[in-house]
């Protein structure tokens, strides 16, 4: 028997229709002599520090840093049911084909799969980008050895392990220092998500530190017959200007000024091109993210979690975690069953799909850009709009239209531009006017749209008219002051925006050159940094830990994340770290480097790191309150009875107090009752359910009883009732 194991459930039924169809089995569909089968992205995941070691379990600088080689995975949680229909069927294979998606993530995937089930027979390797059935049979008839693609594995390994341990021990080193000076929380650091707060906590820095200064901008209005427009000045070589090429001299821009007021002006040229504008492409997940934040104000992870729904629950749009904005050109004859199923799920783009030309091909249809998977778009599938959540509904309509522009016609426009003299000073202006409306029809009422294009200075006047050489009049002229304003704030769509291209905030030149060159190819990213699929829960985890705040549409970084930001090294504060793992992940692939020498070298790194924070500490912005018996901080800490603040000097020192408004109450009276247990002081205390009160034993953590409370009294005749482990 040959078993096929593809990434996905929509991969493995595409493979099962290229080779002729089959019947379903649990688990898995049987074509013939064939079985195919499915993972759900990846199958097995590291073990975490604790599952090697029970002492990992309490976070002490003792105990850092860890590293275990070799390393060890084991089944995810939901499934291990799927997982042991690949490895029963394993058992039976003569030979295996390998179908997981063709990039070093998809070809570890499924190889860690048969390594995990022991399997040491021959292995094929089947690369598709694309679902069509003559991609797929084109694909079923030029497979590899699996072997040719050791060493994207062997990268993907690499960059999985690395990015555990230096987590783990950075993460536990910095929260431990944190904690020793006072914070309450976790301060996370990673390779990806540090660097993000990184931009941020820079971003709002120069924002903050902006130093206001002045330049003029002179326009002057002008009369040609019937027609009035305004035009700019034009800066010559020898005018006074700053280091962006703006005037910063107001007598200077004065004088432009009342040179050109009330003089005679000439049409010194005039052109008009035709140009003609494609319509925006469709969707990859970060632009349809990005525009979901900028249009409803829906988070990153919200969206990837609506799309989820969509692809899985409602079966209305393809794979939507994809990196592409492309589609294979063999997916254009789909079209018009496409147009169909829109126009059947979504009425109000029924007349729009109407209007759709099927066989129009726009750029988006190009099989050479197409990555691992092609564009988000909608399927065949007809659904029903109103049975969708409201954000269902508004991610569904944007991913339909985008699509839905590639049959509509280009937009064509006309783009005149002037240039003028008025006393012996040049002015310039632009205009455009839509010839043939085309696409844009479907985003007339998009404002703000980067996608958009044909906007360029667009003048309500039609300039077409002027011929040059033709006289007219400059009416009045100003010189406007303008303020330079300071770097924004991000939003959320700008700053997803610029994770696809901080390779330009990467200091050195030749890791800059290889960040960028690692997107090669990649249509919207440019040395980027995280994946599509990652970035969302990156940025939700640093709002999570209170490292980022959004402060009304902005965010801006916290006390906390700015602390940690001080506290790091450069090559953790921005991108470096990326852009050299991704020099030695190359090595590795190319099987100059092995994956236990990167995982050491980066040890050593990790150690040092360590140690360093070990050693130093770290101060934070934070309100510190000293324990009065043994002077070290007090923590704020949660249990599953709500929270009470405990001494970081545990557990030689085991004071604790109960938590008032966010503070400690160490003016707290010690209460008469004693715990039955321990005989330590009990506490009176309020739910974190708001249920009302308990009495809670001050020898906690070393003692976990608490007891119900009777009109202010702890009812000590009952049986304590034992704490769970906080």
């Amino acid at each position: 028997m040959r078993v096929f194991i593809a990434e996905k459930p929509e991969l493995a039924k595409a493979i099962v229709e290229g080779l002729g169809g089959g019947s379903r089995k649990g688990g898995y569909i049987e074509c013939g002599a064939d079985a195919v089968t499915w993972c759900f992205g990846h199958m097995l995941q590291l073990l975490d520090p604790e599952e090697y070691d029970a002492r990992y379990e309490r976070w002490s600088f003792d105990t850092l840093p860890f590293s275990f080689i070799p390393w060890k995975k084991r089944p995810s949680d939901d499934k291990h049911e799927q997982l042991g229909v690949i490895v029963s069927l394993l058992k039976r294979a003569r030979s295996v084909v390998h179908a997981g998606d063709p990039d070093p993530e998809g070809q570890l995937l499924v190889d860690e799969v048969l390594e995990h089930a022991g399997y040491t027979g021959p292995v094929q390797r089947l690369l598709i980008n694309d679902n069509n059935v003559a991609v797929v049979k084109r694909s079923l008839a030029t497979m590899r050895d699996n072997r040719d693609f050791a060493g994207l594995s062997a990268a993907a390994e690499a960059r999985a392990v690395g990015d555990q341990l230096y987590g783990y021990n950075l993460t536990r080193a910095y929260t431990l220092a944190a904690r020793a000076a006072g914070y309450d929380g976790t301060l996370s650091v990673g390779r990806v998500q540090t660097p993000i707060l990184g931009l941020v906590v820079r971003r709002c820095r120069a924002n903050a530190g902006h130093t206001k200064a002045f330049y003029f901008v002179v326009r002057g209005s002008f009369r040609f017959g019937d027609l009035e427009f305004t035009a700019r000045y034009q800066i010559g070589r020898d005018d006074p200007t700053d280091e962006k090429g703006r005037l910063n001299e107001q007598a200077f821009a004065e004088a432009v000024a009342a040179d050109a007021a009330g003089k005679p002006a000439v049409v010194a040229d005039t052109q008009t091109v035709k140009k003609t504008a494609a319509p925006p492409l469709p969707y990859n997940l970060l632009k349809l993210q990005t525009d979901a934040s900028r249009k409803f104000g829906l988070k990153p992870d919200a969206v990837k979690d609506i799309t989820q729904a969509l692809r899985e629950k409602h079966k209305l749009i393809t794979y939507n975690r994809s990196d592409c904005e492309y589609l294979s050109e063999e997916q254009h004859p789909d079209a018009p069953g496409v147009l169909a199923a829109i126009a059947a799920t979504a009425p109000v783009l029924a007349a729009a799909c109407g209007k759709a030309n099927p066989a129009l091909k726009s750029r988006a249809f190009n099989s050479a850009k197409v990555s691992a998977h092609h564009a988000i778009i909608p399927t065949q599938t007809a659904g029903d709009l109103e049975a969708l959540t409201d954000a269902e509904r508004k991610i569904y309509l944007l991913i339909a239209r985008a699509y839905l522009a590639q049959f509509w016609s280009p937009h064509l426009f006309d783009q005149t531009t002037v240039v003028l003299d008025a006393g012996g000073r040049r002015f310039a202006c632009r205009a455009n006017v839509t010839t043939a409306a085309g696409w844009r029809v479907l985003y007339r009422n998009d404002d703000g749209n980067e996608d958009l294009q044909g906007d360029d200075e667009d003048l309500s006047s039609d300039l077409r008219p002027l011929t040059k050489g033709q006289g007219g009049a400059c009416t009045t002229a100003t010189a406007d002051r303008q303020e330079t304003k300071p770097p924004p704030l991000y939003t959320i769509a700008t700053l997803l925006s610029d994770l696809t291209r901080v390779a330009k905030y990467v200091r050195d030149d030749q890791l800059r050159a290889a960040l960028i060159a690692k997107d090669a190819g990649k249509e919207g990213e440019h040395g980027g940094i995280g994946t599509p699929a990652t970035r969302d829960t990156i940025l939700a985890t640093l709002f999570q830990r209170g490292l980022l705040a959004e402060e009304g549409k902005t965010v801006i970084s916290t006390a906390a994340g700015n602390d940690l930001y001080d506290a790091l090294p450069d090559d953790a504060r921005f991108p470096d770290l990326t852009a050299v793992w991704h020099g030695q992940q190359q090595e590795i692939e190319a099987g100059r480097l092995t994956v236990h020498s990167f995982i050491n070298d980066l040890m050593g790194h990790v150690g040092a790191e360590v140690a360093r924070v070990r050693e130093k500490g770290m101060s934070m912005n934070v309100k510190v309150h000293s324990c009065p018996k043994c002077s070290k901080p007090l923590r704020r800490r949660k249990s599953d009875k709500g929270v009470f603040w405990g001494c970081t000097g545990y557990p030689e020192c085991t004071v604790t107090y109960q938590d008032a408004n966010g503070e400690p109450a160490l003016n707290q009276k010690p209460s008469p009752y004693k715990c039955p247990s321990c005989k330590s002081p009990l506490v009176r205390k309020s739910s974190s359910q708001k249920k009302g009160f308990f009495w809670s034993c001050l020898g906690y953590p070393d003692c976990k009883c608490s007891y119900p409370d009777a009109s202010g009294k702890p009812v000590l005749a009952r049986k304590p009732k034992p704490k769970t482990k906080g």
